[in-house]
């Protein structure tokens, strides 16, 4: 080495060394697990693709990305057996009310059963006075007339009320005694009906001298009974209502003239 070199080296331009300020150390970067990008990454990429617009590729792609579907099995439960039991049980008992209603009606059509008559034929009017203006007594007897129509049915009258009318008052009820009827057969009863001190509306008073004095006096009777029906095993009731007009002479040989009568349920 020259000695120019060496006080070259040793000159005031080397004889102090430059002191360089110091730079803070870069904050390492946060580590992140491998195998995918950052949590934060994850946002801001889902932030730009929901802004970003649907290309028709996209689209395309979309609809043709099957859906996947996950079905849960559900755990079966066993159904307890006194429920099997009672569903036969009301099984059962439907097939036999159906079964028995059908062979009702099978019966029913094939019988055709009609309903008994009520009529009259003869009646007598012996007495009526009045006590008073309002107070009337009276004797009055008639035929009653039931008759079964049927041919293949029994009938029972279990009550029997008749009632005496005139001009919608009650003078007189008689309750007969149960019977039997069968197919096509009719049984004549006698009626009596006695009216004692039976109160009369003024209006109706008045009327009834009237139709005594021009001998035409009109009655009205009313039937309530209650009949029943044998079919076999079966048998049903109901009730029926009969109703009859009488015009007759005036007391003491008051007899029938005409009469209208007519039976219904």
């Amino acid at each position: 080495m020259s000695s120019s070199e060496s006080l070259s080296f040793f000159s005031p331009e080397y004889s102090t060394p430059k002191m360089f300020p110091l730079t803070p150390s870069p904050t390492p970067a946060p580590t992140h697990k491998r195998g995918g990008p950052s949590p934060m990454s994850q946002i801001i990429m889902a932030k730009q693709a929901l802004n970003q617009p649907l290309t028709p590729e996209m689209s395309h792609e979309i609809k043709n990305k099957p859906i996947v579907q996950y079905v849960v099995p559900r755990q079966r439960r066993r159904t307890n057996p006194a429920v099997w039991c009672a569903a036969i049980l009301c099984m059962m008992f439907c097939l036999l009310l159906i079964l028995f209603g059908i062979g009702t009606l099978v019966i029913f059509l094939s019988i055709k059963p009609r309903n008994p008559v009520f009529d009259t034929s003869n009646a007598s009017l012996s007495v009526i006075y009045l006590d008073s203006p309002k107070y009337m007594n009276g004797d009055f007897t008639f035929i009653a007339n039931f008759t079964n129509p049927n041919k293949k049915l029994d009938v029972r009258f279990e009550h029997l009320v008749i009632e005496l009318f005139f001009s919608d008052s009650l003078i007189a009820t008689q309750v007969l005694q149960p019977f039997s009827q069968r197919q096509r057969e009719t049984r004549l009863v006698q009626v009596h009906m006695i009216s004692s001190l039976v109160y009369l509306p003024p209006i109706s008073a008045f009327k009834l001298q009237k139709q005594v004095l021009s001998n035409r006096v009109v009655y009205n009777i009313r039937g309530t009974f209650k009949v029943r029906v044998n079919i076999g095993l079966i048998h049903y009731s109901y009730w029926l209502h009969g109703r009859c007009q009488l015009e007759m002479t005036s007391p003491p040989t008051g007899a029938l003239i005409t009469h209208s009568c007519r039976t219904k349920r």
